[in-house]
C-alpha cells in the first residue's frame, strides 16, 4: 500500500502533467494550422506579386513584355520555388523556366519535393494560369507551377522545428515543476492527516489526553482537526465520568452496607441487643439500598436507545398541577409558598414519564428552598413547544458546577446531599426522559438566590 503522501503526490503530478501536454498538443496543433493557414495566404500573395510585376514589365510602345526584367524575374521566381510559363497574347511562349534551365529546375523541384516528404507533408506540384491584363486590354497570360497545396523552405521549417522545441521544453519543465510543486502540496495536505492517524491511533489505545497542536489553512482540514480535538476532549471526559460513576456507586454502596454490617454484628456478637430501633434502622438502610438499585435500572433503561415511550397528548398544566398537590405536605412542612401560573398546554409524550420529570425537579427545588422560601412554576405554550419552568429561591448553584449538574452521582457540597440525601441521579433521569422525548431541560442558577429548571418538549 502506498503511502497518503506518495498518492496525492503522484495524483497532483499526473493532473498536472496532462494538464500541461494536453495544452501544448492542443496549442501546438492550433499553432500549425494557423501557420499553414498563413503560409496557403503568402504563397497566394506571392503569384498575385508575380502577376502584377509581369503587368507592369509591359511596354505599350512596343506592345511587348520587357525580356530582361522577364528573365530576372523568372529565376528568382524559380529559386523561390516557383516556375513561369508566359505566353503573349497570341499564345506565344515568350520565356518558360523548364526551357530556361532544365537542371536547375528539376533540381528545385527535386529539393523541394524531398524536402516535404521528409517532414511528412504529402502533395505534389501543380499549376495555375492567369491572365495578364493592361487595363480591359489582354496582353498575355502566365502559368505559375508550384508545390500544392503549400510547401515550406528550410528556414521555415527551422521555425517550426524551433517551436516544438520549446514546447518540449515547457513540458520537461512543467513535468519538474509539476513533481516540486505535488510534493509540495502533497505534504502540505498529508502532515495533518497522517499526524491525526496517529492521534486517533493513540486515542483507541486509550490515551485521550493528546491533542492535535497546530493549524492549517484549509477548511476540511481543520474540521477534521477540530472533530478529532473534541472527540478526544469528550472521551477524555467520559472516562472520568466513568471512574467517577465507580467511585460514587462504591461511596453510595459503601456507607449503608458499613451500618448495616456494624448493626448486625454487634447484635450477633450480644453487644447489642436486637431492639426493633435496631432493626429499622437496618431496614432503612436496606430500603435505601433497594431504591439506589431501583434509580439505577431506571436509569438504564431510559438511556437504551430502543426505550419505549407510551406517547398520548397530555395537558401539562393539569400534570403539574397533579404533582404540586403530591408535595403539598412537604412544603406545608416547611411553609414553602408554591404558585401555578399558565394556560392549559396539550403535548405528545409519556404522561407517567413527564410526571416523573417534575415530581423529581419539584421534589429538588422544595429540598434546596429554606423555610418560608417561595417556588414559581409556569406552564407556556410558544406554538411548536410545550414549556413548564421550575424556579425557587433556595441555595443555588455554583458557577462551576452548572456543567455538570445532570451529570449521574454528581455532587455538589455536602449540605445538599449528605444531609437531604439522595443518589445523586435525580437530574440525570430527569434529562434522560426529556431527551427521549426529543426535547431540551436547562437551568439558570445563581449561588445563594435560587435555580430556575426549564423543560421544553415538543407538541408534535
Amino acid at each position: 500500500m502506498r503511502s497518503l503522501h506518495s498518492q496525492v503526490s503522484l495524483y497532483i503530478m499526473t493532473v498536472m502533467l496532462v494538464i500541461v501536454l494536453l495544452f501544448s498538443f492542443i496549442t501546438n496543433i492550433a499553432i500549425n494550422k494557423q501557420f499553414e493557414g498563413y503560409i496557403i495566404n503568402q504563397d497566394q500573395v506571392r503569384r498575385e506579386k508575380i502577376i502584377d510585376d509581369l503587368q507592369e514589365s509591359y511596354n505599350g510602345m512596343t506592345r511587348s513584355l520587357d525580356l530582361d526584367y522577364l528573365h530576372t524575374l523568372g529565376m528568382y521566381s524559380m529559386r523561390d520555388g516557383y516556375f513561369l510559363s508566359v505566353y503573349d497574347s497570341t499564345g506565344k511562349m515568350i520565356w518558360d523556366a523548364e526551357t530556361h534551365d532544365m537542371p536547375m529546375c528539376r533540381q528545385i523541384m527535386k529539393d523541394i519535393t524531398k524536402r516535404m516528404n521528409r517532414r511528412k507533408h504529402r502533395g505534389g506540384f501543380k499549376t495555375y494560369s492567369y491572365d495578364l491584363m493592361q487595363g480591359s486590354q489582354k496582353i498575355g497570360f502566365v502559368s505559375i507551377k508550384s508545390y500544392g497545396p503549400y510547401f515550406l523552405k528550410e528556414n521555415e521549417f527551422q521555425f517550426i522545428d524551433s517551436l516544438n522545441i520549446i514546447f518540449i521544453a515547457i513540458g520537461l519543465i512543467s513535468f519538474v515543476a509539476s513533481i516540486v510543486t505535488g510534493g509540495i502540496l502533497a505534504k502540505k495536505i498529508a502532515r495533518p492527516i497522517t499526524k491525526t492517524a496517529e492521534i486517533t491511533k493513540q486515542i483507541s489505545s486509550g490515551d485521550y489526553s493528546i491533542r492535535f497542536e497546530g493549524e492549517t489553512k484549509t477548511k476540511e482540514l481543520s474540521t477534521l482537526i477540530s472533530s478529532i480535538n473534541n472527540m478526544a476532549v469528550a472521551l477524555d471526559r467520559q472516562e472520568q465520568y466513568r471512574k467517577q460513576l465507580t467511585a460514587d456507586i462504591a461511596h453510595e454502596l459503601r456507607t449503608p452496607l458499613t451500618a448495616i454490617r456494624s448493626h448486625l454484628e454487634a447484635m450477633a456478637e450480644g453487644l447489642w441487643d436486637a431492639t426493633p430501633e435496631r432493626l429499622n434502622s437496618c431496614v432503612e438502610e436496606v430500603k435505601r439500598l433497594s431504591s439506589l438499585v431501583v434509580d439505577l435500572d431506571r436509569l438504564a433503561k431510559l438511556e437504551q436507545e430502543n426505550v419505549k415511550l407510551n406517547i398520548a397528548a397530555v395537558d401539562l398544566l393539569e400534570i403539574t398541577q397533579t404533582v404540586c398537590n403530591n408535595f403539598e405536605k412537604e412544603a406545608h412542612d416547611k411553609d414553602i409558598e408554591i404558585s401555578i401560573e399558565g394556560i392549559a398546554c396539550n403535548a405528545l409524550a409519556d404522561k407517567d414519564r413527564i410526571t416523573q420529570v417534575i415530581t423529581n425537579l419539584l421534589y429538588n427545588a422544595i429540598k434546596y428552598t429554606p423555610k418560608n422560601g417561595h417556588i414559581k412554576i409556569q406552564v407556556k405554550d410558544d406554538g411548536g413547544n410545550g414549556i413548564i419552568v421550575i424556579e425557587d429561591n433556595g441555595i443555588g448553584i455554583h458557577q462551576k458546577d452548572m456543567p455538570y449538574i445532570f451529570e449521574r452521582f454528581y455532587r455538589t457540597d455536602q449540605s445538599r446531599n449528605r444531609k437531604t440525601g439522595g443518589a445523586g441521579i435525580g437530574l440525570t433521569i430527569a434529562k434522560s426522559i426529556v431527551e427521549a422525548h426529543k426535547g431540551r431541560i436547562t437551568v439558570e442558577s445563581t449561588e445563594g438566590k435560587g435555580s430556575c429548571f426549564t423543560v421544553v418538549l415538543p407538541k408534535i
